[in-house]
Formats: structure tokens, sequence, C-alpha cells
């Protein structure tokens, strides 16, 4: 399949406003191939390398509803799949977003599920394979999943390696797809895009932004993503001094380690003199 027919949107999304993304690999027609066989998708990458864009594009592309689930610490299975509330006249039951999109037939997106408790993940279970039910205890109903849902959900593997990881009968209920920053050409084309910056400008910070990349293995815990890229270039391109931009909103949110970063910002100042 040619780059011309991964990026041509179904007729029935070209009135939508098309996400802007750019596949580096065969990630769309795997997506669209488990979305047509009912495969639940997992998205791997680090921090800030375009996961969300990516299921945003494919639901426009699929011309499904999508419903998105930032996931923490407190997330309850109430939290998914809802619960009563109470009104001056009784009771009400008020469906979750899970429950919603499993209803409707959209895609549900978990952004970092590793963050969920275990307790709360394994809802999700029945959803994953040839069910496709969600069973709500507190109703007595079992939902049997619209037509056009699916579940897709997020983590970054070099970060939670650390700390949380998901069960293995939780993984293998997935298909996997491995995405990462782009190459330096495509990633300074999508900061001229998002940014409104010019080429030059882009193509520094991405240079600038694999140098830094490179300190990781000097304990640098999270690498600077094509999101810290692209908010650099919007403060130059309003009038901020490149290397002050690069200060605020490159070199701080990596780190307050005293020698690392002393380390970016000579890279910052050796970029842009």
């Amino acid at each position: 399949m040619s780059v011309n027919e991964l990026l041509r949107p179904p007729a029935h999304s070209e009135a939508e406003e098309r996400p802007y993304y750019v596949p580096s690999g065969q990630e769309v027609s795997i997506f669209e191939q488990c979305h047509h066989r009912q495969l639940a998708v997992m998205l791997k990458g680090p921090t800030g390398c375009g996961k969300t864009r990516f299921v945003e594009y494919m639901a426009w592309r699929l011309g499904r509803p999508l419903v998105t689930i930032a996931c923490h610490d407190d997330l309850t299975a109430s939290d998914l799949v809802g619960r009563y509330l109470i009104r001056h006249d009784g009771t009400e039951w008020q469906d979750g977003p899970l429950t919603r999109a499993v209803r409707e037939g959209a895609i549900c997106y978990l952004d970092e599920v590793v963050e969920a408790r275990q307790d709360t993940v394994v809802i999700l279970h029945a959803l994953t394979d040839h069910r496709r039910i969600l069973p709500i205890d507190k109703t007595g109903e079992t939902l049997q999943a619209a037509p056009g849902f699916q579940l897709v959900v997020s983590y970054n593997p070099g970060y939670q390696r650390m700390l949380k990881d998901l069960k293995p009968s939780t993984r293998q209920r997935f298909v996997a797809l491995d995405l990462d920053f782009p190459p330096p050409e495509q990633e300074a084309a999508i900061v001229v895009q998002e940014s409104g910056c010019d080429d030059g400008t882009a193509r520094a910070l991405v240079d600038l932004a694999h140098r830094i990349r490179a300190l990781q293995d000097r304990g640098l815990p999270e690498v600077p993503s094509t999101r810290l890229l692209i908010a650099t270039a919007s403060l130059i391109n309003m009038g901020v001094a490149p290397q002050e931009a690069c200060y605020a909103a490159l070199v701080s949110p990596l780190s307050d380690e005293e020698s690392l970063v002393g380390a970016m910002r000579d890279l910052v100042d050796l970029t842009f003199v």
C-alpha cells in the first residue's frame, strides 16, 4: 500500500477536520485490519511521540466516534462503567465513558492504561476477546459491544518498566504497535506544521532533541518529545528568543537535576549561538 493510499480518508469523513498525522510505518494499515477484525490494540511508545494523535487520526479515518479516558491511580471500575446518582426524586443510572463507547460502537482509548488499578483493568478482559461484552453488575445488564466498538490502550514502556506494568493475561489480549519519535525530516515537518515556525528553526530543534535524547544513558528519565519541540517552536514563532524558549519549554520540563540541566543548557547554547 502506498503512502497516498494510507493517507486517503474515507469518503464519509471528508467534511470532518483531518487530524494531522503522517505514518512512519505500517501502523495505519495494521490498525485498520485490527478494527475490521474486532481486535483490541495496544500502543507502546515514549511520552509525546504521537500515540494520542494517531488514535485521533484513526478514529477520523474510520469514521468512528472517539472516547478518550486518561488513566490514573484512583480510576475505579465505576469511573469506567458508571454509577447510580442520587436525584431529588430518587436515583438514576449514569453510564461511564467505557459503557457509552460500548453502546455507541465508538473507539475507546485508555491513555497510560498502566496507571489504572489492576482490579479496574480486569473489567476490560471480556471486551478484548470473542465475547465482546461488558457486564454491569450494578444494573444486571450484560452489554454486547455495538458494531464498530474497539478498545485501544497506550503506555510508555520505558518509563513504566521500573514502576508498573500490565499483567501477561492482559497484554496478550492486544495487538501491540510500537511507536517512536519520527525520523528527523518527518519530525521537523511536524514541528513546522503544528507550530508555524520556519523550517530552519524546526530542523535546529530536532537536531537539539536528538542530542539531548542521547543523555538518557546519563540518567535523564524522560527525553524531549515531539510535543515539547512543538511548544518550544511555538514560543520562538511568537518572538521569544530561541535560547530562552528552549530553557523554558524544553530543558526545565525534563529535569531538576543540576548536572543534567547544565548539560542540556550547554547543548542549547551550541545549537542557538
